[in-house]
Parts: structure tokens; C-alpha cells; sequence
């Protein structure tokens, strides 16, 4: 996958986090999951695009770090909302599968670049 497919992916993950948070109830608890899953959700897609940005191989590992953690945020809170039962689980599969599948591919991109500096 390249970094053009890359942008693509975690902008259309951030859109559809977007409407699954804007789909929680408003309960105190659904506007505050809300709240924190469009943050971490769309800060995927603008720093993974900082990422491209970096001017040394120790920034983009660094960058990709706050991506990595943002992507795993993004599962967390979705998971939460699913265990609080104020959203289905088959509603929020597709997230809980790409939040980890894009958290899995950003790890092995750090550990490349990582290497590349020990060598």
C-alpha cells in the first residue's frame, strides 16, 4: 500500500468514525466518547499526513508514534462504546477491524524505519 492509498484510508476512516460517533446517544457519556473518538479519529488522518511531511527518518518516527497511538485510541473508545451497549457491535466491527489493522501497519512502518537508523 502506498502513501497515496494510505492518506485515502485514514481520511475515510476519520469520516466514518465521524458518523459512527455522531449515531452515539446523547447521554452524557455518548457526547463525551463522541467527543474523543472524532478527535483521535481524525487526528489519524492529518498527522499520518505529517508523517509525510518529516524531514529525518528520527521525525517520521516520531510522527508515525502519535499516529500509532491516535489509531489505537480509536479502538479503545469504539470498543468502550460497544461495551457500555450505547452502540452495537455490529455497527462498529468495520471500525474495531480497520482501527487495528491500521494501528498493525503503522507499527511495521516505525520498526522499518527504526532499523533503517541502527544500520
Amino acid at each position: 500500500m502506498d502513501r497515496y492509498e494510505l492518506i485515502s484510508r485514514t481520511k475515510n476512516f476519520a469520516h466514518s468514525c465521524v458518523k459512527f460517533a455522531s449515531s452515539l446517544p446523547k447521554s452524557t457519556l455518548g457526547i463525551h466518547i463522541k467527543g474523543q473518538l472524532i478527535k483521535c479519529a481524525t487526528s489519524v488522518a492529518v498527522n499520518y499526513r505529517a508523517v509525510l511531511l518529516a524531514q529525518s527518518n528520527a521525525a517520521f518516527a516520531a510522527k508515525l508514534s502519535i499516529v500509532i497511538e491516535e489509531a489505537d485510541e480509536c479502538d479503545f473508545w469504539i470498543e468502550f462504546a460497544v461495551d457500555e451497549k450505547i452502540a452495537e457491535l455490529e455497527h462498529a466491527k468495520h471500525l474495531l477491524k480497520e482501527a487495528k489493522e491500521l494501528t498493525a501497519i503503522f507499527i511495521a512502518s516505525r520498526k522499518t524505519i527504526q532499523l533503517k537508523n541502527n544500520n
